[in-house]
Protein backbone atom coordinates (compact mmCIF):
# COMPACT_ATOMS: atom_id res chain seq x y z
CA UNK A 1 0.00 0.00 0.00
CA UNK A 2 2.76 2.55 1.28
CA UNK A 3 4.70 2.04 -2.34
CA UNK A 4 0.94 2.34 -4.53
CA UNK A 5 0.89 5.35 -2.49
CA UNK A 6 3.77 6.89 -3.37
CA UNK A 7 3.56 6.09 -7.23
CA UNK A 8 0.16 7.47 -7.37
CA UNK A 9 1.92 10.74 -5.28
CA UNK A 10 4.53 10.54 -8.04
CA UNK A 11 2.20 9.95 -10.93
CA UNK A 12 0.51 13.40 -9.99
CA UNK A 13 3.12 15.19 -10.03
CA UNK A 14 4.58 14.21 -12.97
CA UNK A 15 1.00 15.25 -14.67
CA UNK A 16 -0.12 18.00 -12.60
CA UNK A 17 0.62 21.85 -12.77
CA UNK A 18 0.71 21.94 -16.64
CA UNK A 19 -1.46 24.48 -18.47
CA UNK A 20 -4.94 23.02 -20.28
CA UNK A 21 -4.07 23.53 -23.57
CA UNK A 22 -0.34 21.40 -23.23
CA UNK A 23 -2.82 18.66 -22.44
CA UNK A 24 -5.05 19.46 -25.93
CA UNK A 25 -1.67 19.60 -27.66
CA UNK A 26 -0.96 16.25 -26.39
CA UNK A 27 -4.15 14.88 -27.25
CA UNK A 28 -2.84 16.02 -30.80
CA UNK A 29 -0.23 14.12 -30.41
CA UNK A 30 -1.45 11.34 -29.08
CA UNK A 31 -3.63 10.97 -32.07
CA UNK A 32 -1.43 11.53 -34.46
CA UNK A 33 0.75 9.64 -33.20
CA UNK A 34 -2.52 6.74 -32.67
CA UNK A 35 -3.36 6.93 -37.07
CA UNK A 36 0.76 6.26 -37.66
CA UNK A 37 0.90 3.80 -40.61
CA UNK A 38 2.71 4.49 -44.10
CA UNK A 39 6.10 5.43 -42.22
CA UNK A 40 5.96 1.68 -40.20
CA UNK A 41 4.15 0.10 -43.41
CA UNK A 42 5.79 2.16 -46.67
CA UNK A 43 8.22 -0.65 -47.70
CA UNK A 44 5.50 -3.79 -46.97
CA UNK A 45 3.14 -1.59 -48.78
CA UNK A 46 5.41 -1.38 -51.75
CA UNK A 47 6.69 -5.03 -52.03
CA UNK A 48 4.37 -6.94 -50.68
CA UNK A 49 0.85 -5.50 -52.21
CA UNK A 50 2.28 -3.55 -55.08
CA UNK A 51 5.16 -5.68 -56.05
CA UNK A 52 7.80 -3.42 -56.40
CA UNK A 53 11.50 -4.24 -55.37
CA UNK A 54 13.16 -3.48 -52.80
CA UNK A 55 15.66 -0.80 -54.55
CA UNK A 56 12.55 1.20 -55.47
CA UNK A 57 10.69 1.16 -51.58
CA UNK A 58 14.45 2.31 -50.80
CA UNK A 59 13.83 4.91 -52.87
CA UNK A 60 10.27 6.26 -51.94
CA UNK A 61 11.74 5.90 -48.14
CA UNK A 62 14.24 8.10 -49.12
CA UNK A 63 12.25 10.84 -50.86
CA UNK A 64 9.97 10.78 -47.79
CA UNK A 65 12.76 11.56 -45.90
CA UNK A 66 14.11 14.08 -47.99
CA UNK A 67 10.52 15.70 -47.66
CA UNK A 68 10.97 16.15 -44.34
CA UNK A 69 14.34 17.48 -44.69
CA UNK A 70 12.83 20.26 -47.00
CA UNK A 71 9.62 21.06 -44.73
CA UNK A 72 12.00 21.30 -41.08
CA UNK A 73 13.04 24.81 -41.99
CA UNK A 74 9.66 25.82 -43.60
CA UNK A 75 7.67 24.85 -41.20
CA UNK A 76 9.43 26.84 -38.64
CA UNK A 77 9.48 30.01 -40.84
CA UNK A 78 6.02 29.44 -41.02
CA UNK A 79 5.72 29.08 -37.15
CA UNK A 80 7.44 32.55 -36.76
CA UNK A 81 5.79 34.18 -39.38
CA UNK A 82 1.98 32.52 -40.21
CA UNK A 83 1.48 31.57 -35.94
CA UNK A 84 1.77 27.93 -34.41
CA UNK A 85 -1.68 27.14 -35.09
CA UNK A 86 -2.07 28.00 -38.59
CA UNK A 87 0.97 25.96 -39.44
CA UNK A 88 -0.44 23.18 -37.57
CA UNK A 89 -4.00 22.97 -39.32
CA UNK A 90 -2.08 23.87 -42.78
CA UNK A 91 0.24 20.69 -41.97
CA UNK A 92 -2.24 18.26 -40.84
CA UNK A 93 -5.04 18.77 -43.68
CA UNK A 94 -1.96 18.53 -46.23
CA UNK A 95 -1.07 15.30 -44.60
CA UNK A 96 -4.28 13.94 -44.56
CA UNK A 97 -4.71 15.03 -47.53
CA UNK A 98 -1.43 13.44 -49.45
CA UNK A 99 -1.75 10.71 -47.44
CA UNK A 100 -5.31 9.66 -48.68
CA UNK A 101 -3.69 10.64 -52.11
CA UNK A 102 -0.77 7.93 -51.57
CA UNK A 103 -3.59 4.84 -50.87
CA UNK A 104 -4.97 5.56 -54.53
CA UNK A 105 -1.84 6.18 -56.68
CA UNK A 106 -0.68 3.15 -58.80
CA UNK A 107 2.19 4.46 -60.95
CA UNK A 108 5.42 4.56 -59.59
CA UNK A 109 6.60 8.16 -60.44
CA UNK A 110 3.23 9.09 -58.88
CA UNK A 111 4.00 7.32 -55.68
CA UNK A 112 7.20 8.45 -55.29
CA UNK A 113 6.25 12.02 -55.45
CA UNK A 114 3.33 11.60 -53.80
CA UNK A 115 5.01 10.02 -50.66
CA UNK A 116 7.78 13.19 -51.33
CA UNK A 117 4.56 15.03 -50.38
CA UNK A 118 3.81 13.37 -47.38
CA UNK A 119 6.66 13.69 -46.36
CA UNK A 120 6.87 17.36 -46.27
CA UNK A 121 3.54 17.80 -44.93
CA UNK A 122 3.90 15.89 -42.19
CA UNK A 123 7.17 16.80 -40.52
CA UNK A 124 5.93 21.14 -41.03
CA UNK A 125 3.74 20.72 -38.19
CA UNK A 126 6.94 19.62 -35.69
CA UNK A 127 8.65 23.00 -35.74
CA UNK A 128 4.99 24.39 -34.55
CA UNK A 129 4.18 21.72 -32.17
CA UNK A 130 7.49 22.06 -30.23
CA UNK A 131 7.37 25.95 -30.31
CA UNK A 132 3.83 26.02 -29.06
CA UNK A 133 4.86 23.61 -25.99
CA UNK A 134 7.70 26.07 -25.25
CA UNK A 135 5.55 29.20 -25.47
CA UNK A 136 2.68 27.67 -22.82
CA UNK A 137 4.67 25.33 -20.77
CA UNK A 138 6.85 27.58 -17.79
CA UNK A 139 10.65 26.93 -18.11
CA UNK A 140 10.80 24.86 -14.76
CA UNK A 141 8.22 22.61 -16.40
CA UNK A 142 9.51 22.17 -20.19
CA UNK A 143 11.80 19.02 -19.76
CA UNK A 144 8.47 17.52 -17.97
CA UNK A 145 6.36 18.25 -20.87
CA UNK A 146 8.54 17.39 -23.60
CA UNK A 147 8.99 13.83 -21.57
CA UNK A 148 4.93 13.88 -21.78
CA UNK A 149 4.95 14.31 -25.65
CA UNK A 150 6.98 11.76 -26.21
CA UNK A 151 5.46 9.62 -24.23
CA UNK A 152 2.38 10.02 -25.80
CA UNK A 153 4.60 9.56 -29.53
CA UNK A 154 5.74 6.72 -28.17
CA UNK A 155 2.50 5.34 -26.69
CA UNK A 156 0.96 6.04 -29.65
CA UNK A 157 3.10 4.55 -31.88
CA UNK A 158 3.11 1.13 -30.08
CA UNK A 159 -0.57 0.99 -30.24
CA UNK A 160 -0.85 1.72 -33.62
CA UNK A 161 1.83 -0.27 -34.77
CA UNK A 162 -0.11 -3.52 -33.36
CA UNK A 163 -3.33 -2.04 -34.91
CA UNK A 164 -2.14 -1.56 -38.38
CA UNK A 165 -0.13 -4.77 -38.76
CA UNK A 166 -4.01 -6.30 -38.58
CA UNK A 167 -5.57 -3.79 -40.90
CA UNK A 168 -2.42 -4.41 -43.42
CA UNK A 169 -3.72 -7.76 -43.35
CA UNK A 170 -7.48 -6.94 -45.20
CA UNK A 171 -6.37 -3.87 -46.28
CA UNK A 172 -3.24 -1.46 -47.24
CA UNK A 173 -6.06 1.38 -48.54
CA UNK A 174 -7.93 1.00 -45.51
CA UNK A 175 -4.72 1.96 -43.06
CA UNK A 176 -3.58 5.37 -45.43
CA UNK A 177 -7.25 6.29 -45.02
CA UNK A 178 -7.40 5.49 -41.65
CA UNK A 179 -4.52 7.46 -41.06
CA UNK A 180 -5.49 10.37 -43.04
CA UNK A 181 -8.99 10.42 -40.52
CA UNK A 182 -7.03 10.38 -37.56
CA UNK A 183 -4.37 13.14 -39.21
CA UNK A 184 -8.35 15.17 -39.20
CA UNK A 185 -8.98 14.82 -36.04
CA UNK A 186 -5.81 16.08 -35.20
CA UNK A 187 -6.32 19.54 -36.86
CA UNK A 188 -9.92 19.41 -35.48
CA UNK A 189 -8.74 19.75 -32.02
CA UNK A 190 -6.38 22.13 -33.57
CA UNK A 191 -8.87 24.24 -34.58
CA UNK A 192 -11.75 23.69 -31.46
CA UNK A 193 -9.23 23.69 -28.62
CA UNK A 194 -5.71 25.39 -29.29
CA UNK A 195 -5.72 29.09 -29.24
CA UNK A 196 -2.50 30.78 -30.83
CA UNK A 197 0.55 30.51 -28.61
CA UNK A 198 2.64 33.03 -30.34
CA UNK A 199 3.75 35.54 -27.85
CA UNK A 200 2.68 39.14 -29.05
CA UNK A 201 6.71 40.64 -29.23
CA UNK A 202 6.93 37.69 -31.67
CA UNK A 203 4.25 39.45 -33.95
CA UNK A 204 6.07 42.27 -33.71
CA UNK A 205 9.69 40.75 -34.51
CA UNK A 206 7.95 39.05 -37.02
CA UNK A 207 6.52 41.92 -38.52
CA UNK A 208 10.14 43.69 -38.46
CA UNK A 209 11.82 40.53 -39.46
CA UNK A 210 14.49 40.43 -37.04
CA UNK A 211 15.05 36.71 -37.48
CA UNK A 212 16.24 35.39 -40.46
CA UNK A 213 17.41 31.77 -40.89
CA UNK A 214 21.01 33.48 -41.27
CA UNK A 215 20.51 34.74 -38.16
CA UNK A 216 20.23 30.91 -37.24
CA UNK A 217 23.00 29.72 -39.29
CA UNK A 218 25.45 32.52 -37.35
CA UNK A 219 24.73 31.08 -33.94
CA UNK A 220 27.66 29.26 -33.64
CA UNK A 221 26.79 27.98 -30.30
CA UNK A 222 22.85 26.71 -31.01
CA UNK A 223 24.68 25.10 -34.94
CA UNK A 224 27.07 23.32 -32.75
CA UNK A 225 24.13 21.70 -30.74
CA UNK A 226 22.40 21.07 -34.14
CA UNK A 227 25.64 19.35 -35.42
CA UNK A 228 26.20 17.35 -32.09
CA UNK A 229 22.14 16.70 -32.44
CA UNK A 230 22.82 14.55 -35.67
CA UNK A 231 25.28 12.76 -34.22
CA UNK A 232 23.13 11.84 -31.64
CA UNK A 233 20.03 10.63 -34.56
CA UNK A 234 22.35 8.77 -36.92
CA UNK A 235 22.59 6.27 -33.75
CA UNK A 236 19.35 6.35 -32.82
CA UNK A 237 18.05 5.55 -36.62
CA UNK A 238 20.49 2.34 -36.47
CA UNK A 239 17.67 0.68 -34.28
CA UNK A 240 15.27 0.97 -37.39
CA UNK A 241 17.71 0.92 -40.06
CA UNK A 242 21.48 -1.36 -39.19
CA UNK A 243 20.17 -3.37 -36.75
CA UNK A 244 17.01 -5.21 -38.73
CA UNK A 245 19.50 -5.78 -41.86
CA UNK A 246 22.30 -7.05 -39.57
CA UNK A 247 20.31 -9.41 -37.93
CA UNK A 248 18.94 -10.50 -41.12
CA UNK A 249 21.74 -10.75 -42.32
CA UNK A 250 23.21 -13.63 -39.63
CA UNK A 251 20.28 -15.61 -39.89
CA UNK A 252 17.56 -14.03 -37.85
CA UNK A 253 13.78 -13.61 -38.80
CA UNK A 254 11.64 -10.74 -39.31
CA UNK A 255 9.65 -12.19 -36.15
CA UNK A 256 13.07 -11.94 -34.19
CA UNK A 257 13.90 -8.42 -34.75
CA UNK A 258 10.36 -7.99 -34.14
CA UNK A 259 10.22 -9.17 -30.69
CA UNK A 260 13.78 -7.64 -30.02
CA UNK A 261 13.09 -4.15 -30.79
CA UNK A 262 9.55 -4.10 -29.02
CA UNK A 263 11.36 -3.49 -25.98
CA UNK A 264 12.26 -0.27 -27.36
CA UNK A 265 8.54 0.92 -26.84
CA UNK A 266 7.80 -1.28 -24.03
CA UNK A 267 10.75 0.57 -22.25
CA UNK A 268 10.00 3.80 -23.03
CA UNK A 269 6.15 3.62 -22.19
CA UNK A 270 7.04 2.09 -19.09
CA UNK A 271 10.04 4.44 -17.91
CA UNK A 272 9.36 7.48 -19.81
CA UNK A 273 7.60 9.09 -16.86
CA UNK A 274 9.31 8.37 -13.42
CA UNK A 275 12.75 9.17 -15.18
CA UNK A 276 11.75 11.83 -15.90
CA UNK A 277 10.79 12.70 -12.32
CA UNK A 278 14.41 11.60 -11.72
CA UNK A 279 15.95 13.85 -14.40
CA UNK A 280 13.75 17.15 -14.40
CA UNK A 281 15.87 19.26 -12.29
CA UNK A 282 19.46 17.99 -12.88
CA UNK A 283 22.32 19.11 -14.63
CA UNK A 284 21.49 18.97 -18.43
CA UNK A 285 25.49 19.15 -19.03
CA UNK A 286 25.92 15.42 -17.53
CA UNK A 287 22.48 14.01 -19.05
CA UNK A 288 23.37 15.26 -22.29
CA UNK A 289 27.18 13.66 -21.94
CA UNK A 290 26.11 10.39 -20.21
CA UNK A 291 23.17 9.77 -22.85
CA UNK A 292 25.33 10.41 -25.89
CA UNK A 293 28.13 8.08 -24.75
CA UNK A 294 25.35 5.32 -23.58
CA UNK A 295 23.44 5.39 -26.59
CA UNK A 296 26.66 5.04 -28.67
CA UNK A 297 28.16 1.82 -26.71
CA UNK A 298 24.48 0.52 -26.65
CA UNK A 299 24.91 -0.38 -30.05
CA UNK A 300 28.36 -0.48 -29.85
CA UNK A 301 27.45 -4.19 -27.41
CA UNK A 302 25.17 -5.31 -30.33
CA UNK A 303 28.87 -6.39 -32.03
CA UNK A 304 28.80 -9.07 -29.58
CA UNK A 305 24.55 -10.34 -29.48
CA UNK A 306 24.89 -13.60 -31.09
CA UNK A 307 20.77 -14.28 -29.55
CA UNK A 308 17.46 -12.59 -29.55
CA UNK A 309 17.70 -11.98 -25.77
CA UNK A 310 21.39 -10.20 -26.11
CA UNK A 311 20.22 -8.22 -28.85
CA UNK A 312 17.06 -7.28 -26.16
CA UNK A 313 19.70 -6.38 -23.69
CA UNK A 314 21.51 -4.34 -26.04
CA UNK A 315 18.37 -2.36 -26.70
CA UNK A 316 17.48 -1.63 -23.43
CA UNK A 317 20.80 -0.12 -22.51
CA UNK A 318 20.37 2.50 -25.91
CA UNK A 319 16.78 3.05 -24.62
CA UNK A 320 17.47 4.48 -21.40
CA UNK A 321 19.97 6.77 -23.31
CA UNK A 322 17.18 8.01 -25.62
CA UNK A 323 14.94 8.14 -22.15
CA UNK A 324 17.10 10.94 -20.91
CA UNK A 325 18.19 12.62 -23.99
CA UNK A 326 15.45 13.33 -25.97
CA UNK A 327 13.24 15.45 -23.54
CA UNK A 328 16.56 17.09 -22.13
CA UNK A 329 18.26 17.91 -26.13
CA UNK A 330 14.32 19.51 -26.70
CA UNK A 331 14.63 21.45 -23.72
CA UNK A 332 18.24 22.83 -24.37
CA UNK A 333 17.35 24.17 -27.77
CA UNK A 334 14.38 25.84 -25.94
CA UNK A 335 16.79 27.52 -23.70
CA UNK A 336 19.24 28.85 -26.99
CA UNK A 337 15.93 30.18 -28.84
CA UNK A 338 14.96 33.53 -28.67
CA UNK A 339 11.31 33.90 -28.28
CA UNK A 340 10.89 35.67 -31.60
CA UNK A 341 12.83 33.16 -33.77
CA UNK A 342 11.48 30.11 -31.35
CA UNK A 343 10.20 28.21 -35.23
CA UNK A 344 13.29 28.57 -37.31
CA UNK A 345 15.55 27.58 -34.44
CA UNK A 346 12.81 24.40 -34.38
CA UNK A 347 12.90 24.10 -37.54
CA UNK A 348 17.14 24.37 -37.61
CA UNK A 349 16.77 21.32 -34.50
CA UNK A 350 14.06 19.00 -36.76
CA UNK A 351 16.35 19.11 -39.92
CA UNK A 352 18.92 17.38 -37.82
CA UNK A 353 17.26 14.41 -37.28
CA UNK A 354 15.61 14.71 -40.50
CA UNK A 355 18.87 14.38 -42.34
CA UNK A 356 19.72 11.78 -39.94
CA UNK A 357 16.92 9.60 -41.23
CA UNK A 358 17.80 10.32 -45.14
CA UNK A 359 21.54 9.99 -44.68
CA UNK A 360 21.27 6.86 -41.81
CA UNK A 361 20.23 4.10 -44.44
CA UNK A 362 22.83 4.96 -47.07
CA UNK A 363 25.82 4.70 -44.63
CA UNK A 364 24.98 1.87 -42.74
CA UNK A 365 23.67 0.10 -45.87
CA UNK A 366 27.48 0.70 -47.37
CA UNK A 367 29.29 0.14 -44.27
CA UNK A 368 27.54 -3.41 -43.81
CA UNK A 369 27.83 -4.18 -47.47
CA UNK A 370 31.53 -3.51 -47.66
CA UNK A 371 32.87 -3.75 -44.26
CA UNK A 372 30.29 -5.87 -42.00
CA UNK A 373 28.06 -4.94 -39.12
CA UNK A 374 31.05 -5.20 -36.71
CA UNK A 375 32.21 -2.18 -38.17
CA UNK A 376 29.04 -0.53 -38.09
CA UNK A 377 28.34 -1.06 -33.92
CA UNK A 378 31.75 -0.05 -33.78
CA UNK A 379 31.50 3.42 -35.69
CA UNK A 380 28.10 3.87 -33.08
CA UNK A 381 30.23 3.71 -30.09
CA UNK A 382 32.60 5.92 -31.47
CA UNK A 383 30.60 9.10 -32.55
CA UNK A 384 28.52 8.25 -29.76
CA UNK A 385 31.76 9.31 -27.82
CA UNK A 386 32.58 12.05 -30.04
CA UNK A 387 28.53 13.52 -29.56
CA UNK A 388 29.61 13.25 -25.39
CA UNK A 389 33.01 14.81 -25.81
CA UNK A 390 31.35 17.56 -27.78
CA UNK A 391 28.58 17.96 -25.81
CA UNK A 392 30.69 18.24 -22.62
CA UNK A 393 33.00 21.16 -24.59
CA UNK A 394 29.82 23.01 -25.53
CA UNK A 395 28.01 22.66 -22.20
CA UNK A 396 31.42 24.26 -20.04
CA UNK A 397 30.48 26.97 -21.59
CA UNK A 398 27.14 27.62 -21.62
CA UNK A 399 25.77 30.10 -18.44
CA UNK A 400 23.56 27.99 -15.37
CA UNK A 401 21.68 31.23 -15.67
CA UNK A 402 21.34 33.78 -18.13
CA UNK A 403 20.16 37.47 -17.66
CA UNK A 404 16.68 37.92 -19.44
CA UNK A 405 15.77 41.23 -19.63
CA UNK A 406 11.72 41.75 -18.93
CA UNK A 407 10.09 42.06 -22.25
CA UNK A 408 7.95 45.52 -23.04
CA UNK A 409 4.93 45.32 -20.76
CA UNK A 410 2.35 46.78 -23.53
CA UNK A 411 3.33 42.95 -25.40
CA UNK A 412 1.41 40.32 -23.40
CA UNK A 413 1.48 37.19 -24.03
CA UNK A 414 -1.52 36.05 -26.86
CA UNK A 415 -2.96 33.02 -24.48
CA UNK A 416 -4.07 33.28 -20.49
CA UNK A 417 -1.72 30.77 -19.53
CA UNK A 418 1.23 30.50 -17.26
CA UNK A 419 3.37 30.93 -20.17
CA UNK A 420 3.81 34.55 -19.99
CA UNK A 421 6.23 33.55 -17.65
CA UNK A 422 7.95 31.40 -19.86
CA UNK A 423 7.87 33.59 -22.74
CA UNK A 424 9.45 36.12 -20.59
CA UNK A 425 12.19 33.95 -19.17
CA UNK A 426 13.32 32.38 -22.80
CA UNK A 427 13.49 35.98 -24.35
CA UNK A 428 17.16 34.96 -24.60
CA UNK A 429 19.42 35.59 -27.87
CA UNK A 430 21.26 32.78 -28.19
Amino acid sequence: MPVAAASRRALRKTLSGLPREFWWLWTSTLVNRLGAFVATFMALYLTLDRGYSASYAGLVAALHGLGGVVSSLGGGVMADRLGRRPTLLIAQTSTALSVALLGFVTDPLAIAGVAFLVGMASNASRPAVQAMMADIVRPEDRVRAFSLNYWAINLGFAVSSTAAGFIAEVSYRAGFLAEAGMTLVCALVVFLKLPESRPRQQEKAAREDSVGLGTVLRDGRFMSVVGLSFLVALIFQQGSVGLPVAMGAAGFTPADYGMAIAVNGVLIVALQLPVTRFIEHRDPRRLLVVSSVLAGYGFGLTAFAGSVGVFALTICVWTLAEIVNAPTQTGLVVRLSPVHGRGRYQGMYTLSWAAASLIAPLTSGFVIDHYGAQWLWGMCAVVGTAAGVGYGALMRRLPDEEAVPDPDPDLGPDVGLDAGAGAKSEARAA
